[in-house]
């Protein structure tokens, strides 16, 4: 099964001999190397690029662990490098190559070699290894396969692949997995031997049964506001430990830096500012986060919002949660405010949408409550509403809101235009 991964790859050409390092991040498993041998690389061959113009080096193999020395690395790579044509570095496992910056910073004052850089320490897992190439560096962040990916390779039922989706996600070797068991058993190992002892490793972390409490704390509170002091009166009611605040915010901070979950900021639309006390989180792989509770809860509300979240990211937007807040009054002619939530604030560019999630809307009166949030913004951008059920397709209501179901949004980029 070969998953192309069209969307890197075209980002990949995009900033071809841009005068950039391009470095390939992502969590573990997600399939950079891939990304760039065989896929890059076939399609710089397929380009006409000579196959001595494309070195391809795999520094955790044995007979290149000499290049771990940066000179020996520094000489190897200019010694290839005989005329003025481009030449492509694919280099793999960079991060075992010590002071790996300064080598290819140096490479970049040659004219004619352009680099792409891997690598799956914890180093390297961290979203900071930008910062190590002082403004030469240029991200190509790599996802678990999106649910389109996912269906081109797979095939079958819709329906049941998005189940299937939803609770295994999209790390190719998962996806490659035949059966239930096996899929679960790779999730639970993965996280357990590789994830977990990556942040152990890079950041020292002592009290490890209580980071990986956290990590169920959180799976379990996908799609919900929370903060650090509402986790810390949940360890200390239901874990019955002591955890500080400070605490908390490192763990989630460590798990946001190694790509496993990203934070939702809430956003006040009207005020056109951020509230700062509330975050939601939510997991870049559904296997992942389902594994850390042994794929007990599997509520379809919740996963849905987290995969609408994932997929706005991988479409390359920019994620919030909204907030409307409305001036009104009660029975008794009280000033009130109301606060009512936006499911997602979708940015990109000058492109702003307005994402509600939505189970099912059944009548007149859930249509009503999926609404009442939109209506409370007077803006022009648009609005979208997603609903899991099918008896709901795509079309334009009489308010301009533009209504689909969950599976015409992952299979058609444009819909929420």
């Amino acid at each position: 099964m070969i998953f192309p991964r069209s969307k890197n790859l075209d980002q990949l050409i995009k900033r071809k001999n841009n005068g950039l390092i391009k470095v390939i991040t992502g969590m573990r498993r997600v399939g950079k190397s891939y990304l760039l041998d065989p896929i890059f690389k076939d399609y710089l061959l397929d380009s006409n690029i000579k196959d001595d113009h494309i070195i391809k080096l795999d520094l955790d193999e044995q007979k290149n662990k000499k290049y771990w020395d940066p000179n020996k690395l520094s000489d190897y790579l200019e010694s290839l490098i005989k005329d003025t044509d481009n030449y492509y570095f694919l280099l793999d496992e960079i991060q075992l190559v010590k002071d790996f910056e300064f080598v290819l910073n140096g490479l970049l004052h040659k004219k004619n070699v352009d680099i792409y850089i891997t690598g799956s320490n914890s180093k390297f897992l961290s979203s900071d290894i930008i910062s190590e190439f002082r403004g030469r560096g240029d991200e190509i962040r790599v996802y678990p396969l999106s649910f389109k990916e996912y269906y081109e390779s797979i095939q079958g039922d819709k329906r049941q692949a998005l189940l299937n989706y939803m609770r295994y996600g999209g790390l190719p070797l998962c996806v490659l997995s035949q059966d239930a068991e096996t899929k679960q058993q790779y999730l639970i190992g993965l996280y357990k031997t590789i994830y977990l002892m990556d942040l152990k490793q890079r950041h020292h972390i002592k009290e490890i049964e209580i980071f990986d409490e956290l990590c169920e704390i959180l799976s379990s509170a996908i799609g919900s506001f929370s903060n650090s002091k509402k986790l810390s009166d949940t360890f200390k009611s239901v874990k019955h430990v002591n955890v500080s605040f400070n605490t908390i915010n490192r763990y989630i901070d460590y798990l946001q830096d190694a790509f496993l979950i990203n934070k939702a900021k809430r956003y006040d639309i009207k005020g056109k500012k951020y509230i700062e006390s509330l975050k939601k989180i939510y997991f870049t792989d559904l296997g992942i986060r389902n594994s850390l509770i042994g794929f007990r809860q599997y509520e379809i509300t919740h996963l849905m919002e987290n995969l609408i979240y994932n997929e706005l990211l991988y479409r390359g937007f920019l994620v919030d949660v909204g907030i409307v807040i409305k001036n009104g009054r009660n029975k008794n002619n009280d000033s009130i405010r109301e606060k009512f939530e936006v499911d997602f604030v979708a940015s990109k560019g000058y492109k702003k949408y307005y994402i509600q999630s939505a189970y099912m809307i059944l009548d007149a009166e859930k249509m009503a409550q999926e609404e009442k949030s939109l209506d409370g913004i007077k803006d022009n951008f648009q609005k979208v509403i997603i609903v899991y059920d099918d008896f709901v397709t795509y079309h334009q209501n009489e308010k301009g809101y533009v209504l689909m179901n969950i599976m015409e949004f992952l299979e058609n980029i444009d819909y929420i235009n």
